[in-house]
């Protein structure tokens, strides 16, 4: 399978790598994911790591995309970008798709401080920007057929279904990964779902824009 070219998320992937092998390299990995990593409890103490030349809060969304734990972690969100991403972009546009990776990245950062706006442990990685990409991308090529229930239309329940079956396969995830639920926000889930909520509520406005008619030019 030949997947189409998409310079965006070519670009992603490249800065991406290149900021996991700089910090891997240097050994600066558990540094980068203090100063640039996400951590909810700033929000609500700005002076938490005050003396320390940390990205601004605002930023740390963006910035906790580039820092990965290590080769697995870094070499499955980029296959999965790579893969979902140029297809997505096929259909989005490179300023579509960048928009798309931005809004994810803030969702899921959101959703994170929403399950524990208290905790002190750093958010890092970008699956949660990879997780909008996915929602789009199942929402483009999904191939079920889904016909409306009641007043939902099709596409009201093809995002409902895609939404409730994202969310059960995350909480699958964590209960098998902690042991419990007690330890989900450790392990990031809610940024996947944050992440792909947000992808599926903006790819029909990013479809109409993207598809939008130019005005004619009366002679």
């Amino acid at each position: 399978m030949k997947l189409p070219a998409g310079r965006a998320t070519n670009g992603i992937a490249a800065i991406s790598v290149a900021a996991f092998l700089l910090l891997y390299l240097a050994g600066k990995v558990a540094d980068a994911a203090i100063i640039g990593g996400f951590i909810p409890a700033r929000l609500g103490d700005p002076a938490l790591l005050q003396g320390m030349m940390a990205v601004p809060v605002w930023l740390t969304p963006v910035s906790c995309t580039l820092i990965h734990a290590g080769w697995l972690h870094i070499g499955f969100n980029m296959f999965m970008l790579l893969f979902c991403g140029r297809q997505v972009e096929h259909v989005l546009g490179w300023g579509g798709t960048l928009f798309l990776y931005g809004v994810g990245a803030y969702a899921a950062c959101l959703a994170q401080w929403l399950v524990d706006p208290a905790s002190t442990n750093p958010m890092v990685g970008a699956s949660g920007a990879i997780s909008a990409i996915l929602a789009t991308y199942s929402l483009l090529y999904s191939q079920q057929q889904v016909r409306r229930i009641g007043p939902l239309s099709a596409n009201l329940v093809r995002v409902l279904w895609l939404a409730a079956a994202w969310i059960g396969i995350q909480l699958m995830i964590g209960l098998a990964s902690s042991g419990g639920f007690g330890d989900l926000g450790q392990i990031a889930i809610a940024a996947h779902i944050g992440g792909f909520l947000a992808g599926l509520a903006v790819t029909r406005p990013l479809l109409r824009w993207r598809f939008r008619k130019k005005p004619r030019a009366v002679h």
